[in-house]
C-alpha cells in the first residue's frame, strides 16, 4: 500500500483529515499567489509537520510547451540538497566503522594517479570535506569547468567523476586545511569517491541501501542520466554561462546534458514531499540507526562576521533566527531550484522546487527568501 493512502487511513482514523485538508488547501493558495506574482513556469511544496503528516501542493507547468501540468509527484533535480544524503550515509559508514571523519583523505584515495597534484592533499581528512574546511576550490565556479560543460555533460551513460579532479588539480589551495571556510562541491565528489572506495559500490548505491530505501523515500532517485522518468523540464536563461538553450530538454522531456557531471555534489532527482520527509527523519534523529545529531550539527563558523551561521556535515545551520534554529539545505543546477529547512523549536519542516533558475541564478528576484518565509510562516502556524 502507498504511504499516501497509510497517511490517508491513519488521519481518517485519528479524526485529523478535515484540519490537514484545509491547511493543505492554504498550501496550495499560497503557491497559487506565488505563482501569479513571480511567473514562473512551474512548483512544488511540501510541509512536514512533527507528527510525520506530509501535505504539498503544486502549480503551473512542469513542460510549457507540451502543456503537462506539474503535480505533487513531479520530480526536479534537488542540487545540493544531495549533500545531505551524502554526509548522512558518510556518518552510517563511521557508524559501520568502515571509515572515521578524522580519516586522513590519503587512506582511501592516496593511490589515485591525481591524488598527489590536490590542493592540500596530505592534509585533508573527512571531516575537512564533511563541513566544506579542506580549502580545495570549488570546480563548479570555475571558468575553465564552465566552459567545458558542454564537451564534460554531452556523454551519456556513466560518467567518471575523477575526471572532476583535473580542473583543481595543481591549483593553490584557498587555506591550510581546517583554518576557514569555502563552499565546495569538489570536496563532496572526493566523498563519494571515498564511500565507493569503503563500500565497494556506486556512491549512490550506498546512499539508497542505507537511507532512500529502509526511509520508503521513492521518489528521490539517481540523477545520472539524461532521460529521467517524470522529471520537469526546466528552463534558463538564454544568456546563461553554461551555454545551455532556454528549455533544456527535449521535446520528450529528455535532459539535452548528462547530470551525472554532478555526482556527489548532489546527484538526486526528487519531490518536494520526499524532501520535506527526509527532512522531518534527518533531523529528527530517525534516519537511521543509532545517536547520530550530535555529528551531524557539529557546525563550523561560515564567516567570522556571521557568527550564528554554520555548516555541519552536509547541513546549512542558521543557529539563531526569529523563529529559533533553522537547519537544511538549498539546491541549485541549471533551471531547477530547490530549498529545505527544519524549524527545530517547532518540529516542522518544509520545502520546494522551481522548474527554473531565471532571477534566481543571478540573484535579482527575492522568490527563494520569500517562499521560504511564506512556508515558514504557514507550517509553524499549523502546529500552534
Amino acid at each position: 500500500m502507498r504511504r499516501g493512502l497509510l497517511l490517508a487511513f491513519a488521519l481518517a482514523l485519528g479524526g485529523l483529515a478535515a484540519p490537514v485538508a484545509a491547511q493543505e488547501g492554504q498550501l496550495a493558495a499560497m503557491l497559487d499567489d506565488f505563482h501569479e506574482r513571480y511567473g514562473f513556469p512551474g512548483a512544488t511544496a511540501a510541509i512536514a509537520l512533527p507528527d510525520g503528516t506530509v501535505m504539498s501542493a503544486a502549480i503551473g507547468l512542469a513542460d510549457v510547451e507540451a502543456g503537462r501540468a506539474i503535480t505533487t509527484e513531479t520530480p526536479m533535480l534537488a542540487a545540493s540538497i544531495g549533500k545531505s544524503f551524502v554526509a548522512a550515509t558518510v556518518l552510517a559508514l563511521e557508524r559501520e566503522a568502515r571509515l572515521s571523519r578524522d580519516d586522513l583523505l590519503s587512506v582511501h584515495l592516496g593511490d589515485r594517479p591525481w591524488f598527489d597534484a590536490l590542493p592540500n592533499a596530505g592534509t585533508i581528512t573527512i571531516d575537512h570535506l564533511l563541513h566544506h574546511t579542506s580549502g580545495l576550490p570549488d570546480h563548479v565556479h570555475l571558468p575553465e569547468f564552465q566552459q567545458g560543460w558542454t564537451r564534460l555533460t554531452a556523454a551519456e551513460g556513466d560518467f567518471d567523476p575523477e575526471r572532476l579532479m583535473a580542473f583543481v588539480a595543481g591549483r593553490e589551495p584557498l587555506f591550510e586545511a581546517g583554518q576557514a571556510w569555502a563552499y565546495s562541491d569538489t570536496g563532496y565528489v572526493l566523498l563519494g569517491l571515498v564511500i565507493a572506495d569503503v563500500t565497494g559500490q556506486a556512491w549512490h548505491e550506498a546512499v539508497r541501501t542505507r537511507l532512500l530505501g529502509p526511509l520508503d523515500l521513492d521518489g528521490t532517485f539517481p540523477s545520472d542520466r539524461p532521460d529521467l522518468p517524470g522529471l520537469a523540464v526546466g528552463y534558463v536563461d538564454a544568456d546563461n554561462p553554461f551555454g545551455l538553450p532556454a528549455r533544456t530538454a527535449d521535446a520528450e522531456g529528455r535532459l539535452l546534458w548528462n547530470p551525472a557531471v554532478e555526482s556527489a555534489g548532489g546527484g538526486f532527482a526528487s519531490t518536494s514531499a520526499d524532501l520535506a520527509r527526509w527532512g522531518h527523519l534527518l533531523f529528527g534523529g530517525d534516519a537511521m540507526e543509532g545517536p547520530y545529531l550530535d555529528r551531524l550539527l557539529d557546525g563550523v563558523p561560515v564567516d567570522p562576521e556571521a557568527p550564528g551561521i554554520l555548516y555541519g556535515a552536509g547541513v546549512a545551520i542558521y543557529a539563531d533566527t526569529p523563529r529559533g534554529p533553522v537547519w537544511g539545505h538549498g539546491g541549485w543546477i541549471p533551471a531547477y531550484v530547490s530549498s529545505l529547512r527544519h524549524y527545530a523549536d517547532h518540529g516542522v519542516t518544509v520545502a520546494f522546487q522551481i522548474n527554473t533558475d531565471i532571477g534566481i541564478a543571478d540573484d535579482s528576484s527575492d522568490l527563494v527568501p520569500a517562499l521560504e518565509a511564506a512556508l515558514a510562516e504557514l507550517a509553524i502556524e499549523a502546529v500552534r
